[in-house]
């Protein structure tokens, strides 16, 4: 009877899972040692799930050995982490899988084990959490615009990068060279439209950062909350919530920028934030 309650709840649990995105990631990165364990490969914990993961379709790989595609783009993978709940009388984990802005994509089922011996436990509850990866048809998609034209975030050795493509803005200088160069057009009524699609820091909202716990929060002029930010291990880069939108929100060259994903691309906006 158990048994039989178990699975229900497993495909109930898969079924509610079934529309994550994971098929546009390419990787799924186990790291040698979680978090939650003081020694490498406790347990035998991270050869578990990388096997795991390989033999139902995945491509899993250990953390310190990279592949160059994700070294030059960290977003082609997800990383795996163990969420631990156990107790005294029963070990429960379940599998999260965070993208490269840290962001929760998929949580798995909660595996339980009452075997006390902790190799065990933790081999059986890792086994039944990972019942919520199996009916996915997990196959990578490679997205059709591969360049990323938007925030790169490589957080090894606490580098931070953006692609200038997407950060730097023309002078209105270079932009009359481009104009006249390309066309021939009134060059005057060209140099204003390219000028308003520019934003620049002036016409921007203001927007005041008030402290709270782990964070800020930005409030208007009204004043209403805007944003919320948490702090992350790097200087100048906040896990940030905006209405619907989840992001990054992090400064570059002196200004503020939030990032997020709107159907299935990357979106970059600048924000005015007084401190």
């Amino acid at each position: 009877m158990k048994n039989t309650l178990y699975l229900l709840v497993t495909v109930l649990a898969t079924t509610h899972f079934s529309n994550a995105q994971l098929n546009d990631y390419k990787y799924m990165v186990v790291p040698k040692r979680f978090n939650m364990f003081k020694e490498v490969n406790q347990y035998q914990t991270s050869t578990l799930l990388k096997h795991l993961f390989s033999t139902n379709g995945y491509t899993a790989i250990y953390d310190d050995i990279l592949p160059e595609d994700l070294k030059d783009n960290g977003c082609l993978a997800l990383r795996a982490e163990l969420d631990n709940n156990s107790s005294l009388f029963a070990t429960k984990v379940s599998i999260v899988l965070k993208d490269c802005n840290g962001q929760v994509v998929f949580t798995s089922l909660e595996g339980r084990s009452k075997i006390k011996e902790f190799k065990h436990g933790y081999t059986d509850a890792i086994k039944k959490a990972f019942v919520s990866f199996e009916t996915l048809n997990y196959e990578y998609v490679p997205k059709k615009n591969t360049k990323e034209e938007s925030i790169t975030i490589s957080f090894k050795n606490d580098v931070k990068s953006l692609d200038e493509k997407t950060v730097e803005q023309k002078s209105k200088a270079k932009v009359n060279e481009d104009i006249i160069a390309t066309n021939g057009k009134n060059e005057e009524s060209l140099v204003s439209g390219m000028e308003d699609k520019v934003t620049s820091q002036q016409s921007l909202e203001v927007l005041y950062a008030q402290a709270i716990t782990d964070g800020y929060q930005l409030v208007d002029s009204t004043p209403k909350i805007q944003y919320k930010l948490t702090r992350t291990s790097v200087e100048n880069i906040f896990l940030a919530i905006h209405e619907d939108k989840n992001g990054v929100v992090l400064k570059k060259d002196g200004k503020w920028f939030f990032e997020y994903a709107k159907n299935g691309e990357k979106v970059l906006e600048e924000l005015n934030i007084k401190f």
